[in-house]
């Protein structure tokens, strides 16, 4: 059956399979009824395989990037080389999708690190942070979607996997690295922490990486050095670690390259958390231009938190 251009368009991304029913019946009846998900037996060593390797392309007005509309809301792709800045919900989709084809035209590989936003040129590169745990990839976005309210990114399965978030959907931020970021050399992310490779077919992905740090011998966290409670103000989070560790690098690499700020970062516990966070600071207009500061020289993007 030949698909009308949008339906080719949206069909490899997972919840436009849903929000898309009528259009697609056919293909979905092709598809069969079975669930997406991971494969029984994941390749070895996805938690080595590299982030997208940016490179400039060019962007083009019709194909993927042509307005779109799905369930009554139209939707205008993004066809100039513009930044793009969000924080929201992230999900993936997997075995369902694989082998078929994307946005844009390319078969989906749910290996390789690549992804799909409903409005950025395709194709672009974005790099994608889980402040959950500090990690970052990069991704280049190929396909359209999700079209669940409060997500995103749809992630492939190898970029959920490297940014821990297998267990569902997590909170993201995220931003599209225009052609200037690539060729000034911005779209280096910072050193990834270590992965943990997929867990088992059926076991909590969550669970499987906790376990994971427990087998490298991982010791229980110590608590941090007392730190005063936080003010009230503008706070820039710029990572969350479930080991001290972790927060003290981020910490200390922080306060050697961003010197200037070096005076404002510290460490919070909370709960079984520990976040590094720079502030406090005494408006919104000071705290973004220190975000784009740190954002310039540790190449990360902080998280803006306002507390009262």
């Amino acid at each position: 059956m030949t698909l009308s251009p949008l339906v080719s368009a949206l069909t490899p991304t997972r919840t436009a399979l849903c929000l898309v029913a009528v259009a697609l019946l056919a293909g979905c009846a092709s598809r069969g009824p079975d669930r997406d998900g991971p494969d029984a037996n994941p390749p070895p060593g996805l938690a080595q395989v590299p982030d997208a390797e940016p490179r400039i392309e060019p962007l083009r007005r019709g194909g993927p990037n042509k307005p779109y509309e799905v369930l009554g809301e139209r939707y205008t792709p993004v066809t100039e080389d513009l930044p793009v800045r969000e924080t929201g919900l992230a999900s993936w989709y997997g075995r369902k999708f694989h082998g078929r084809p994307t946005a844009s035209g390319e078969p989906y590989d749910m290996y390789a690190m690549t992804a799909a936003h409903k409005t950025m040129p395709i194709p672009s590169y974005a790099r994608v942070r889980n402040p959950a745990n500090g990690r970052e990839v990069v991704v280049r976005i190929n396909d359209r979607g999700p079209f669940v309210a409060g997500r995103v990114i749809d992630l492939s399965y190898t970029a959920a996997l490297k940014l821990g978030v297998l267990a569902g959907v997590a909170p993201v931020a995220l931003e599209r690295l225009t052609h200037d970021d690539i060729r000034t050399g911005l779209d280096k992310s910072a050193p990834a922490l270590p992965m943990s490779e997929p867990p088992p077919a059926g076991e909590d992905a969550l669970m499987a990486l906790l376990a994971a740090d427990v087998a490298a011998g991982a010791a229980p966290p110590d608590r941090p050095a007392a730190a005063n409670p936080a003010a009230t103000g503008f706070w820039l989070q710029l990572g969350a670690f479930r080991q001290r560790e972790g927060a003290a690098q981020l910490q200390q690499r922080a306060q050697r390259e961003a010197d200037t700020l070096a005076p404002l970062v510290t460490v919070f516990e909370d709960q079984a958390t520990f976040r590094v966070q720079a502030g406090p600071f005494g408006s919104r207009a000071e705290a973004l231009s220190a975000a784009e500061q740190l954002r310039r020289l540790l190449q990360l993007t902080p998280l803006l938190v306002e507390r009262r």
